[in-house]
């Protein structure tokens, strides 16, 4: 690692004014998170931001996300609200972690990725295990394989008994659980048979949770940038597709947010038709006051932290060497 940075090298690279969403140290009307490291490398590219929340119940756990951001404040924010996240997920899940989260900014133009996820193995490792990491959006297990040669403190990697690996199944899972539970309670239906479920992004989880829903007989609406995967969806599943823009406020009965957080905002929350929502993504709401003019509304909002915890539940379980492949998905 050529730059473990510190606040005056970070404010360098950092907007002239920072945004009132976040500071340095952590949310507005928050208490400060307990360590937040930026660090570079010249020779890979890498900038990566570390946000340790809390280590209250253990050390902070939660994946890397490695995304294309519009400057470095916004993905301070992310990281930021993604480690929060991560402590009431892990808490909720009773795991013995607190809540962490890591960022990687992608470079522009050609890079070497092994090197670069080198690098951010060793910013982990600068940080001697208060911080664990694993999968996010963006990244895969071969990312962690390389990581894995420069620190322990990572997980989302296949054992030898085949137990972990890539969380995203496991995900997906729980959100269609999650989907089954809220149907039934909050739409009075037995099943998913004939529901209408609009799918926000088909990535990784979104995919898997599309190939559930599907076999449970659910009709889906899709939206994604790659449009690619949306004709993929209209051929394996004969999912209905919109436009990225349309997708929040699809009629339908059930909205899965599947891609970045914030989606759920003063400005998409009244358009919203459907009556329950419960995706993967990470802070769907962008204020708790959305949260509220949803319920106002009677649009059931099932919290992101806990319908979508199977993965960190699974890679939890992986690094602490405990449980089978077969106990996760029940």
């Amino acid at each position: 690692m050529n730059a473990i940075t510190d606040l005056a090298r970070a404010l360098q690279d950092a907007p002239a004014e920072l945004s009132p969403s976040s500071s340095l140290f952590g949310l507005p009307d928050q208490p400060a998170h307990e360590r937040v490291l930026l660090a570079s490398d010249e020779a890979t590219g890498l900038k990566t931001i570390l946000a340790v929340h809390s280590t209250a119940r253990g050390p902070a756990f939660g994946g890397c996300r490695f995304w294309t951001y519009g400057d470095d404040q916004t993905a301070l924010t992310d990281a930021l609200r993604l480690a929060q996240g991560m402590s009431l997920k892990n808490a909720l899940a009773d795991l013995p972690f607190g809540g962490g989260k890591a960022v990687i900014l992608r470079p522009a133009g050609d890079f070497d990725r092994a090197a670069l996820f080198a690098a951010f193995g060793r910013a982990v490792q600068s940080l001697n295990g208060a911080y664990i990491t694993a999968e996010d959006v963006g990244t895969t297990t071969a990312d962690m394989r390389v990581v894995q040669q420069n620190t322990p403190f990572v997980s989302g990697i296949p054992r030898d008994n085949a137990f972990g690996g890539d969380p995203s199944p496991k995900t997906a899972w729980g959100v269609f659980v999650s989907i089954e539970a809220g149907v039934k309670l909050h739409l009075k239906r037995e099943s998913l048979a004939g529901v209408r479920v609009a799918l926000q992004g088909l990535g990784a989880v979104g995919w898997h949770l599309a190939e559930f829903l599907h076999m449970a007989g659910a009709k889906l609406v899709v939206a994604d940038v790659d449009a690619a995967k949306v004709a993929r969806a209209q051929e394996k599943f004969g999912a209905v597709a919109v436009g990225i823009n349309e997708i929040l406020s699809a009629e339908v009965d059930v909205l899965a947010p599947c891609a970045l957080g914030a989606v759920l905002n003063a400005q998409t929350v009244p358009q919203v038709r459907a009556r329950l929502i419960a995706g993967a993504a990470n802070n769907q709401l962008a204020t708790a006051q959305d949260g509220d003019a949803l319920h106002a509304r009677g649009v059931m909002y099932l919290p992101d932290y806990l319908v979508n915890a199977g993965g960190i539940i699974s890679v939890a379980r992986e690094y602490r060497n405990e449980g089978e492949e077969t106990a996760v998905m029940v």
